[in-house]
């Protein structure tokens, strides 16, 4: 009796959530929002599944996903746009996650708990951000560049015109107001460098 209650539930879950795969069907953004669902279902460990039962089980499970997803649909076609418009009324997004729409922000961004985040920056493949963590402008000069592979940890700042280059960790709490080279960690307030190609050291930025 379990197991059909059990499956009842999933199939209308399936059919309430479906509707948002038009958004995915209208798009000309396939190809990256086909990415960034394989990184978030490696990362989550869900089970292997078709890839549409995927996409519904995240936007469904994960309101963090159907931001990013809603995202990468307003940087296609006028179709999408128009679908995710009126999907957005059934289907809300986290309101307390940002994600600035004017930003380029490339495949599998994963978004780990995205209380009180906003992301506005460009920035590379397969980044992860926190909670709390913010990344935006100081003053008109510009916005952080981000490279590829960049962990963003909970509470961090990260604050205008700088570069942060690839495989770059900012630690828990941490301001980043300057450029980060490659592989390198950073910690504290301002930033220092505490480890650069997997070794300790304790250099200013």
């Amino acid at each position: 009796m379990k197991t059909l209650i059990h499956r009842i539930f999933f199939a209308f879950t399936i059919g309430w959530f479906s509707p948002l795969l038009l958004a995915f069907l209208f798009t000309t953004e396939k190809e990256v929002i086909a990415a960034d669902v394989q990184r978030w279902v490696e990362i989550l460990g869900f089970s292997e599944q078709q890839f549409w039962l995927q996409l519904i089980m995240l936007a469904k499970k994960t309101p963090e996903f159907r931001n990013l997803y809603y995202f990468r649909i307003f940087k296609g076609n006028l179709l999408g746009k128009l679908t995710v418009h009126l999907l957005k009324f059934i289907y809300p997004k986290c309101h307390s996650l940002f994600l600035d729409y004017s930003c380029r922000i490339g495949s599998g961004l994963f978004i780990q708990h995205g209380f009180s985040t906003i992301i506005m920056a460009d920035m590379g493949r397969n980044c992860w951000v926190n909670q709390q963590v913010t990344i935006g402008y100081k003053d008109k000069s510009g916005r952080p560049q981000i490279g590829n592979n960049v962990r963003i940890t909970s509470g961090a700042k990260v604050i205008g015109n700088i570069q942060i280059g690839d495989n770059v960790t900012i630690g828990a709490n941490a301001v980043v107001v300057k450029d980060v080279p490659s592989n390198c960690v950073v910690a504290g307030i301002p930033a220092s460098i505490i480890k650069r190609n997997g070794i300790k050291v304790k250099e200013k930025l």
